[in-house]
């Protein structure tokens, strides 16, 4: 992970070993990210996220969704260049 691509995941989630029992959490929230990943693959919508989790803004999950995207895509190229 380049120092870019640090800051940038640093700017919407944080992980601290006191609150959530470590588990990453969007920025200033004790939501974990896992609840967006769980929600997402339950068929729910990031509006309906946002809904239920009001504390959370739209840039923040797509930040971490353009992340993952990007790192997935980073990983499959590797493993045709392999």
């Amino acid at each position: 992970m380049t120092a870019l691509q640090r800051a940038e995941l640093e700017s919407v989630i944080w992980i601290d070993p006191q609150r959530m029992s470590g588990a990453p959490c969007f920025r200033n929230t004790r939501v974990p990210l896992q609840s967006l990943i769980d929600f997402l693959e339950g068929g729910e919508t990031v509006d309906e996220f946002l809904a239920l989790y009001p504390a959370v803004s739209r840039e923040q999950i797509v930040a971490v969704l353009d992340f993952a995207n990007r790192q997935l895509i980073e990983c499959a190229s590797s493993l045709m260049s392999a």
